[in-house]
């Protein structure tokens, strides 16, 4: 079976791609530097699969370390790169922080695989590519527009590199995926997203205030052009997400691509807005949530949701678990983690 380097791997989309990458069979490096992660992750990802994954602690800034991966495991068919700074409103207020870290590691990944003899990447991209967008629900073939964020930019810079490396070295085989909003936790509740600190993301700050670690949840803004005046997203199951990697692998292993760099929008192509999201988790959980309006968020568009066609008929994908499901699953584990901290 084939051997995936997974950047990121125990990061919150990365870890739950491994665990679907080992159930398929394959052989898993991961590379990660903790910077947004924990170690217990891997724990988590073991008990899910029965299998304890390679890893290598490294920086993907630093060059060296980067080249010293690929030369130990020359096994090496693919990459799938997770690896990034990926906070909106961080990314406005540090955007040094984010150009150097999200680009720098993308780099020299490309360099290493160009030594090394590896051709195959699955990029970990963004809906932020899009910006605002013109029109909805957002096609591939949508303009890309200023980016609302630094964030947002290096997704779009990410990809031009990616593309320019890839008309320069024919061989490479490249699949972006334009990821919504990954949300939930793997059903078994051993791994699922693990903010360090205050949550960026709307999910783990619900659960968070449901639980009682957040006195209450901002709701950032309800004065935008929406039905309910809340910003709307689509939110998409993170394990239909992961599964969605192993398609693009196989895809790229079995060279049934189409062209050398392809670009899917993963998603349900439904929107929901961040109100509808709270009544959702109420109705799913029984836990009323205590919420507060305060003024926009820097960086954050208006509303966006997928045209999720082209994934579906040319990957042969779809997301398929509901909202409430995927809701109750973040419930459950941060019912899990919180259990486990309450035990020490």
């Amino acid at each position: 079976m084939p051997t995936i380097l997974v950047t990121g791997g125990t990061g919150y989309i990365g870890s739950h791609t491994v665990v679907e990458l080992l159930e398929e069979g394959m052989e898993v490096v991961i590379i990660d530097n903790f910077s947004n992660s924990d170690r217990k992750v891997l724990d988590g990802i073991a008990e899910i699969t029965g299998k304890y994954p390679l890893f290598e602690e490294v920086d993907l800034r630093d060059r060296q370390s980067t080249y010293a991966v690929f030369k130990k495991y020359p096994e090496i068919e693919a990459i799938i790169h997770f690896a990034a700074f990926k906070a909106v409103g961080e990314s406005v207020e540090k955007p040094l922080s984010y150009y150097e870290n999200n680009l720098l590691s993308l780099i020299h990944l490309l360099e290493a695989m160009k030594r090394y003899g590896v051709a195959n990447f699955v990029f970990s991209s963004s809906c932020t590519v899009y910006g605002e967008p013109d029109s909805l629900p957002v096609a591939e073939d949508a303009p890309i527009k200023k980016a609302n964020s630094p964030y947002g930019n290096t997704k779009q810079i990410c990809e031009e590199i990616l593309l320019d490396t890839q008309e320069s070295t024919p061989e490479n085989r490249v699949i972006s995926l334009r990821y919504f909003n990954p949300i939930g936790a793997h059903p078994s509740a051993r791994i699922g997203e693990l903010p360090l600190g205050i949550p960026n993301n709307l999910v783990p700050f619900i659960t968070q205030t449901a639980i009682g670690i957040r006195d209450y949840l901002k709701v950032f803004g309800t004065d935008y052009n929406t039905p309910d005046g809340s910003a709307i997203r689509d939110y998409i199951n993170v394990v239909d997400l992961a599964k969605a990697h192993v398609v693009a692998i196989r895809r790229l292993l079995d060279n049934r691509q189409k062209a050398s760099f392809e670009v899917f929008n993963l998603g349900t192509g439904k929107g929901l807005s961040v109100l509808e999201i709270i009544q959702t988790f109420e109705n799913a959980t029984g836990e009323k949530l205590d919420y507060r309006v305060v003024k926009r968020r820097e960086g954050d568009v208006e509303q966006v949701y997928a045209d999720t066609s082209y994934a579906n008929s040319e990957l042969g994908w779809k997301a398929e678990k509901g909202i409430e499901e995927t809701l109750l699953s973040a419930w459950n584990w941060e019912k899990f983690i919180h259990s486990k901290k309450s035990a020490l």
